[in-house]
C-alpha cells in the first residue's frame, strides 16, 4: 500500500462465501496498514454458510477442525473508496488462505484462480466480459419483501410498470441514479460500458469491457453488484438481481462472453470465418456437455429455477448457435478478430467466481480432450425442446447432477462439491420445512 495513502474512516474488508454473499468485518481506519500487510483472520467455516448466514454442519468444515480459521488477505495492492455510504468508508476485497499460506481452495476466488492458471498452463488467456441485469424496485420493496416497480421522479412520476425495452426516455428519467452509478464505477475501477433498459419494468443491464484478466472481471461483477444496491438506496430505490423477482416478467440473467489468447496475443477462437476454430467447436462442446452439471452454481435458489421457461429467454437444454439468442451457447456476428462464446445460462443472483470457474473449466475440458459438439441450433430453440434431454429444471434436481460430476469434482475440486453441495442441500431442507402462503389459501 502506497505511504501516501492515508485513507479514510473506516474500511469494510470482506470475502465472498459460495453463495456469493459478503462476509467479513469492519473496522477502523487505524488498523487499515496492518490488515493490508497481514489480513484478517475468519473461520474457514464462513466460505460454506447457507444463504441466510448459518453453519452447515454436514460439510464437514466446523466441528470436525474445531471450526479452524483461515487467513483473509487484500487482493487489490490499495483499498477501494464506497462513495455512496453515509460516512467515508473503504472496501477492501479479501481472498482467503490456510493458516500455512496454501490456498483455501473452496474459496470461490481461489477456484477461478485455478481454473484461469490451467489456461496458462496450456499457453492460453481468457479474455472475458460479463452482462448483468438487474431491477430497481420502489425504496419500500426491500421493508415489504415484496418487489415493486419504481416511481421516476425525474421525469413525469410515473410509475415504471411497463415494459419498455431499449428505451431511452426510460433511462432519462433515471439520469442522476445512472450519472451516479457511472462515477461510483470510475471510482472503484468498475470497467462499466452500455446501460440498457430492458425487457422487465424498471429492469436494465450493464455491460462490462472485456479483460484479459477473468479473476479481476468476477471482482468487477462482485463490487458492481454492491455498489447498485447502495446508490439505488442513496435514491430511495431498492434494486435487486434475483432471478426472477416478477412471476410473469422476464427474469434477470449473468451472461459471459469469452475467448482466448495464445501467447502472442492472438485469439485462437479466430481462424478468418464466421463459424470459427476447432478450438471454438471444443470449448462449445465442453460447455454443453457439463452443462446439466453445473446448473447448480448457474441457478443456485429456488427461485432461480423460475428463470428457465419456453419463450423466456433463458435456454430450456443445452444447445448453441450463430447469432440465436434463443440458445445456451450463442456464437455472436462479430469481426473475425472478435470471434467469441456467449453462455447465456447462469441468473444475476448466482456467484461470479463460481460462474466463470465453471464455465471456463467446462470450456478447457472440451478443448483438453477435443469434443465435438453436436450441429448448430437454427431457428427457434424453443420450438425444438421436446427433441432434446431438458436442462435440470428443479433444484432438486441440479443438486443431484452436481453431486455425481466427475467433471466438477476433478476441475472444481472434491472438497468445493461436499461444501456447495451440503449448502444447497440444507437450503432446501429449511425452505421445505415452512409452509407457504399459498398451501394456506388452497388447503385450510
Amino acid at each position: 500500500m502506497s505511504d501516501m495513502y492515508e485513507g479514510n474512516n473506516e474500511f469494510d474488508l470482506f470475502i465472498t462465501d459460495l453463495n456469493g454473499n459478503l462476509r467479513g468485518k469492519r473496522m477502523p481506519s487505524s488498523g487499515l496498514r496492518y490488515v493490508m500487510k497481514n489480513g484478517v483472520k475468519l473461520p474457514q467455516s464462513v466460505i460454506g454458510f447457507d444463504h441466510w448466514g448459518d453453519d452447515v454442519l454436514d460439510n464437514g468444515m466446523v466441528f470436525e477442525t474445531g471450526d479452524s480459521d483461515g487467513i483473509c488477505l487484500a487482493v487489490h495492492p490499495e483499498p477501494i473508496p464506497v462513495p455512496w455510504a453515509e460516512s467515508a468508508r473503504d472496501q477492501i476485497l479479501a481472498m482467503m488462505f490456510n493458516a500455512d499460506g496454501s490456498p483455501f481452495y473452496p474459496d470461490p476466488r481461489q477456484l477461478l484462480t485455478r481454473i484461469v492458471n490451467r489456461f496458462k498452463e496450456l499457453g492460453y488467456t481468457p479474455v472475458v466480459a460479463t452482462e448483468l441485469e438487474f431491477y430497481l424496485l420502489d425504496g419500500s420493496s426491500e421493508a415489504q419483501r415484496r418487489p415493486s416497480p419504481p416511481i421516476i421522479v425525474e421525469g413525469n412520476g410515473v410509475r415504471l410498470n411497463k415494459t419498455d425495452c431499449y428505451s431511452i426516455e426510460e433511462m432519462d428519467g433515471l439520469e442522476s441514479f445512472f450519472a451516479e452509478v457511472r462515477q461510483a464505477c470510475e471510482t472503484q475501477g468498475i470497467p462499466a460500458d452500455t446501460i440498457i433498459s430492458e425487457l422487465g419494468p424498471g429492469q436494465f443491464e450493464i455491460n462490462m469491457k472485456h479483460t484479459d484478466d477473468a479473476v479481476q472481471a468476477a471482482d468487477h461483477a462482485i463490487m458492481f453488484k454492491r455498489l447498485i444496491k447502495g446508490v439505488a438506496r442513496q435514491h430511495d430505490f431498492g434494486a435487486t438481481f434475483m432471478a426472477k423477482p416478477y412471476a410473469d416478467k422476464s427474469g434477470n440473467g449473468f451472461h459471459v462472453h469469452f475467448s482466448l489468447l495464445d501467447a502472442e496475443g492472438n485469439n485462437v477462437f479466430n481462424n478468418e470465418t464466421e463459424e470459427g476454430s476447432d478450438l471454438l467447436k471444443q470449448a462449445v462442446a465442453g460447455l454443453l456437455h457439463h452443462m446439466s452439471d453445473s446448473m447448480l452454481v448457474f441457478a443456485p435458489h429456488l427461485n432461480s429455477f423460475r428463470r428457465f421457461q419456453n419463450g423466456a429467454h433463458a435456454p430450456t437444454f443445452a444447445s448453441w448457435g450463430y447469432e440465436n439468442r434463443t440458445v445456451a451457447v450463442r456464437i455472436p456476428e462479430s469481426e473475425n478478430v472478435a470471434r467469441r462464446i456467449e453462455h447465456r445460462v447462469a441468473g444475476a443472483d448466482a456467484n461470479p467466481y463460481l460462474v466463470l470457474a465453471t464455465v471456463l473449466g467446462a470450456a478447457l475440458h472440451g478443448i483438453e480432450t477435443k469434443m465435438s459438439p453436436p450441429a448448430a441450433i437454427e431457428g427457434d430453440a424453443y420450438a425444438m425442446s421436446e427433441d432434446f434431454e431438458p436442462l435440470p429444471n428443479r433444484w432438486e434436481l441440479a443438486t443431484e447432477s452436481f453431486a455425481d460430476s466427475a467433471f466438477l469434482t476433478e476441475y472444481m475440486g472434491e472438497e468445493f462439491v461436499r461444501v456447495y453441495g451440503a449448502a444447497k442441500e440444507q437450503e432446501q431442507m429449511k425452505i421445505h420445512s415452512r409452509i407457504s402462503n399459498v398451501e394456506y389459501e388452497a388447503y385450510l
